[in-house]
């Protein structure tokens, strides 16, 4: 079924921002704001913490539980977002039922499809905080370099990239195929575009709202945009520091990260974000100016 995009925005539009929108049958909720609208929503000195969740009822609790205590314990005022990514176990249930014992976690739920790409996107478009972090559900993160990366940027970078190989950095049990898969990207990518961060692929990674706002439109889907969003990020220059994080390999479940599959997403992410760099001419670097009249189609 086709849709004629130019008709939804006007219904959204005379709906007014607290309705959704009938497609298909079903009621979407969604608004039209302008980017500079949805910058100047965030609220000041928090920062948000968005954790994609897919089937991760062995780990969530504890993961949110963790990333509580070291903000509440360095004094960052902070909201916990969690994702539900279509999960089929008690995922969704133990998050709402952290949200009711502390109003400061939240849990939204993404639409189908699902795929991690689509539940981070879905954070991006839902967090509150003038910075944002991506936080894995598995517990492969520790939550005190949380406090390390918001001390950063607030020394006034856009942009915090964590390295798991620069001095510093850590791996536990890391799978010997992905770790060599890993190194070869990463240097790939490194060269392509004369970075200094050795990790770009790294999915922990810190940004400001405005930054959000700059990069947009998001194609990435899946674990790609563990790529798009740093490399849009490093094109369209905004500033970053890369510090060292620790990474801890899951003590249960099973990891939704497929190699087959996202060799060819990856590829193409590099390749879009490398023909914005050589041949986008600056045109994509929003200013303040161009954000206030350029439209997006948010969630309620």
């Amino acid at each position: 079924m086709r849709y004629d995009l130019d008709a939804i925005l006007r219904k959204i539009f005379d709906a007014g921002e607290d309705s959704g929108i009938a497609i298909g049958g079903d009621l979407m909720p969604l608004q039209v704001k302008s980017l500079a609208e949805w910058e100047h929503e965030g609220v000041p000195e928090m920062l948000s913490v968005v954790i994609p969740a897919y089937n991760e009822e062995g780990h969530i609790a504890g993961t949110v539980e963790g990333v509580v205590a070291a903000l509440e314990k360095a004094g960052i005022r902070y909201e916990v977002l969690v994702v539900n990514d279509n999960s089929v176990d008690r995922t969704e249930k133990i998050v709402r039922d952290l949200g009711r014992a502390n109003p400061a976690v939240r849990c939204v739920s993404s639409e189908p499809p699902n795929g991690f790409g689509f539940a981070v996107r879905r954070g991006l478009a839902d967090f509150r905080g003038e910075a944002v972090a991506i936080f894995m559900a598995d517990g492969s993160d520790v939550p005190a370099d949380l406090v390390a990366f918001y001390r950063k940027l607030q020394e006034g970078y856009d942009c915090v990239f964590g390295s798991r190989f620069c001095r510093g950095g850590r791996v536990v049990d890391y799978p010997t195929l992905k770790l060599i898969l890993n190194r070869l990207g990463n240097r790939f990518i490194q060269l392509l575009f004369r970075v200094s961060c050795d990790d770009i692929s790294n999915a922990f990674k810190m940004y400001r709202r405005t930054v959000i706002a700059g990069i947009q439109p998001l194609l990435a889907q899946h674990f790609n945009l563990t790529v798009e969003l740093p490399l849009k990020s490093i094109v369209r220059g905004y500033r970053y520091a890369v510090v060292p994080n620790t990474w801890i390999n899951r003590k249960e479940g099973v990891s939704k990260f497929k190699i087959k599959e996202m060799g060819s997403r990856y590829f193409f992410i590099v390749l879009y974000c490398f023909l914005e760099k050589k041949l986008g001419c600056g045109d994509l670097q929003t200013s303040p100016q161009m954000r206030e009249t350029q439209l997006q189609v948010w969630y309620r």
